[in-house]
């Protein structure tokens, strides 16, 4: 774009000799449906101070104002590249735009949230903390729970995440809750009451894509009772659950819930018996209805976690092991081994991820270790970075999971 004053912006008293030289462009970032224009003020105001300056992108001619650098462009579409130049204006008019900025891409924040777990003993908590999922650092406190809460699910999608179900405290008798706990995760601040699972149930899992999101299994600690229970609801907008299906064979606690856009799957976990199983199932997620055999582990595991881009599933098996699996989604088949986790404290972890990349946190020993793998290269995983609070059995949800595009 030339250097000219921005068309407009020329009225009575305007003056030539006496606008602001060109701004000095520097570098644009990129933000969810945002961007953020940083620049260098002119050395040269002109006749009178400034009073405002502007970022014009382009395409779209989206325009952004401030009263010193950087500007940030709100209302642009995510996924579109952006350039951008910026103008200043005094009393006597506007000056020539600055030249072009690098180019941008907006896209969606990838967000992780990490929701209650236990701190000590059965002790639970109602702690939340986030992370950018591309970007290696500590956890940010995100807000807090509605209640404090142990053994639940996590699911997201775009604008929402939910934790679902759990317990107050994981001492044995204690009854579980139906409750969906919703939050936004591009704004900080305490969960909200959204709705109810068909079944009060803890040590339960999730998937889902941008339309539904599906809870699997679940036990109830009060009774010793286990659930093949499947239900789902629109993340969307929240609301109460409706039934889905079935698990095939026994009841699951503690498995393993990932997904693609498509299929869901649930890999691993124990009986209400507490025996650990190997056996993996798969639901499609646009029908309802029972699940279906997908493979096997190579490892019966009790606890299991779970997650994926939009083709590939990881299986944290816990316990002794720091084990990784991994399966295809879209084939069925048996899981091969991906790699191995830090160490061997992994027991009722909470995984999460983005297209690219696989988090673990809050394994057992009260850890504040977060765990990263690449989803898409076999191998080991890497230290991320500190929770803000040492817990366990917690739950994760992310805005960018393998179940969303």
């Amino acid at each position: 774009m030339p250097l000219r004053p921005p068309a407009g912006f020329i009225r009575p008293g305007y003056d030539p000799l006496k606008v602001p030289n060109a701004p000095t462009i520097g570098t644009a970032t990129g933000g969810d449906t945002s961007a953020s224009v940083a620049f260098t003020a002119p050395s040269n105001v002109g006749g009178s101070a400034v009073s405002a300056y502007y970022a014009v992108s382009n395409p779209d001619q989206i325009t952004g104002t401030g009263a010193s650098s950087p500007v940030s462009v709100t209302g642009l579409t995510n996924g579109t590249p952006y350039t951008f130049t910026v103008w200043a204006l005094n009393t006597y008019g506007p000056s020539p735009y600055s030249a072009a900025s690098n180019s941008v891409t907006p896209a969606l924040l990838q967000r992780a949230v990490f929701a209650g777990g236990v701190i000590s003993g059965n002790t639970c908590t109602n702690v939340m903390d986030y992370v950018e999922i591309g970007t290696l650092g500590n956890a940010t406190d995100f807000g807090d729970l509605s209640a404090t809460r142990g053994a639940m699910s996590g699911v997201g999608a775009a604008q929402y995440g939910y934790f679902c179900g759990g317990q107050s405290t994981l001492t044995g008798g204690t009854s579980p809750v139906a409750t969906e706990y919703k939050i936004t995760f591009a704004t900080t601040g305490n969960s909200s009451n959204s709705g109810s699972l068909t079944v009060a149930r803890a040590q339960l899992a999730a998937c889902g894509n941008t339309t539904r999101s599906v809870i699997m299994g679940g036990f109830d600690d009060s009774t010793s009772t286990g659930y093949t229970t499947i239900d789902y609801f629109d993340p969307t907008s929240g609301g109460s659950a409706s039934s889905f299906g079935a698990l095939t064979g026994d009841n699951i606690r503690y498995g393993a819930g990932f997904s693609s856009p498509t299929r869901g799957l649930l890999a691993g976990g124990g009986t209400a018996a507490g025996s650990g199983r190997n056996t993996i199932q798969y639901i499609t997620i646009a029908t309802t209805g029972n699940s279906l055999d997908f493979g096997d582990l190579t490892w019966d595991n009790l606890r299991t976690s779970g997650c994926s881009s939009s083709t590939r599933g990881i299986i944290v098996l816990a316990g002794s092991s720091n084990r990784l699996d991994y399966v295809t989604i879209a084939t069925t088949g048996n899981a091969s081994d991906f790699g191995d986790l830090i160490d061997t404290n992994s027991n009722n972890a909470s995984t999460v991820s983005s297209q690219t990349r696989g988090l673990v946190a809050m394994g057992s020993t009260n850890q504040n270790v977060i765990q990263y793998l690449t989803i898409a290269t076999l191998g080991n995983a890497s230290d991320f970075g500190d929770l803000t609070v040492a817990r366990w059995n917690g739950a994760g949800a992310t805005n960018c999971n393998g179940g969303l595009q």
